[in-house]
């Protein structure tokens, strides 16, 4: 197969004002884009929280390096890469696919990272050149707004559709809301309309970890002579992590199993915290292990004040705010909708997904509500392409008639979920 046309860069925008009503002057928007623009065949795809633009490989493996950053992997380089390329679900010989990197994030779109106006007017003048936490207050209805503004600038008017999973779902269910004349067909992936309690909470327990770093030093902590909150926001990703696995995969992967010596040492592991004088006493546990082994450089690939806005954006989000209810939210969108949900998923659960599906119907939008039994957890939605792709791929073709498109909460009575036998199980337990 002929390699596709791909391409990246930071498009400047001008002047941008949040949703906050607070403005950057020069506001810029990394992006990458695969296969070749015809008028009418862009897919937008929204990353998840720690993702990146780089949605898949491209031709030059150097261009993804340089895209996200040298040294950096997991979730920021070609995190979809199962999903989108040639031939796969999001075949990039058919389709034009973008991904932009959101505002608040720190691969190249404008975000706390980003160096700062020098004649920027602030209150208190920080003493380092970058905006830390004089950036405004992120929203996910923002990250929607910079999109269509690049898609502007790209020469893009209306999309064949939006697709996103986790948080870059609840990304995709914002195009459904504000632009609903922009775009025909919507995927929103293992999402919500809003998050509930328990994940604010964790949330919450995750910020906190990084302000207590006496490093985060209240979000002051660039130059060359300061150390950034790496501890704080290695717990906070921890966190994460345990929100993103299942209670079975947990056990099934790691179960009460001492992790051995020949792994990552007491010492080594928990993330240079002061030592425990009993721990020498109790086994150092497999899933401590693989919660060290996430953490382990992740200070070195993301910035803890984007952590803090990014998760922010994610909990104040709601679909119905401005509207009433979901339904009303999305009345004006006329095209068609794929969810998408996991049944051991309690980050955004199956029945948060059929609650998504209700409005829809009520709106009197076409929509599957396509239910994949994993007990991955969360994470399923990036690391089970053969349960992904192909509802995906025939939605993108057929809209909800698509042929590997069931509806779980349609009125044929079938249940469309695979015998559980079949679940996927995944050996790894070091995946970024």
């Amino acid at each position: 197969m002929s390699a596709v046309p791909t391409d990246h860069g930071v498009a400047s925008l001008g002047e941008f004002t949040f949703e906050c009503g607070q403005s950057v002057p020069d506001f810029e928007v990394a992006y990458e884009t695969h296969g070749e623009f015809d008028g009418d065949n862009v897919v937008l795809v929204c990353h998840a929280l720690t993702g990146s633009q780089n949605v898949a490989r491209s031709p030059e493996p150097e261009r993804d390096a340089e895209t996200t950053g040298a040294g950096q992997a997991g979730q920021a380089r070609a995190w979809w890469d199962d999903v989108v390329g040639p031939g796969k679900a999001i075949d990039t010989t058919e389709y034009y696919v973008v991904c932009a990197n959101v505002p608040g994030s720190c691969y190249g779109t404008t975000g706390p990272a980003s160096e700062r106006p020098a004649d920027l007017d602030l209150r208190e003048e920080p003493d380092h050149d970058r905006w830390g936490t004089a950036f405004p207050p992120v929203q996910v209805e923002d990250w929607a707004r910079a999109q269509r503004r690049l898609l502007d600038h790209l020469g893009v008017g209306r999309l064949r559709a939006v697709v996103g999973g986790s948080v870059g779902g609840m990304n995709a269910l914002e195009w459904a809301k504000r632009y609903p004349d922009d775009v025909d067909r919507v995927v929103a992936i293992a999402t919500a309309g809003r998050l509930d309690a328990q994940c604010l909470a964790l949330d919450a327990v995750a910020r906190r970890a990084i302000r207590a770093d006496a490093d985060w030093n209240g979000g002051d902590y660039y130059g060359d002579d300061r150390p950034a909150p790496t501890e704080g926001l290695a717990i906070a990703r921890q966190i994460g992590h345990i929100m993103y696995l299942s209670k079975a995969s947990m056990e099934r992967k790691f179960g009460r199993r001492s992790a051995g010596r020949d792994s990552l040492t007491r010492e080594d592991g928990d993330l240079g915290l002061p030592p425990e004088p009993t721990a020498g006493f109790f086994p150092y546990r497999e899933v401590e292990s693989y919660l060290d082994y996430q953490a382990e450089g992740f200070g070195d690939r993301f910035d803890a004040n984007s952590y803090l806005y990014l998760t922010r954006a994610m909990d104040e989000y709601d679909l119905a705010a401005g509207h009433g209810t979901d339904a009303d939210a999305l009345a004006a969108f006329e095209g068609e909708t794929l969810l998408m949900s996991f049944t051991a998923d309690w980050h955004f659960t199956v029945e948060q997904s059929a609650s998504l599906g209700d409005a829809f119907r009520e709106a009197g939008v076409p929509v599957a509500h396509h239910v994949v039994d994993s007990d991955h957890g969360h994470d399923a939605f990036l690391v089970e392409p053969e349960h992904v792709g192909p509802p995906v791929r025939d939605f993108l073709a057929d809209g909800v008639d698509g042929r590997a498109v069931s509806d779980e909460d349609g009125d044929d009575g079938d249940d469309p979920r695979p015998d559980s036998d079949h679940a996927p199980v995944h050996a790894s337990l070091f995946r970024g």
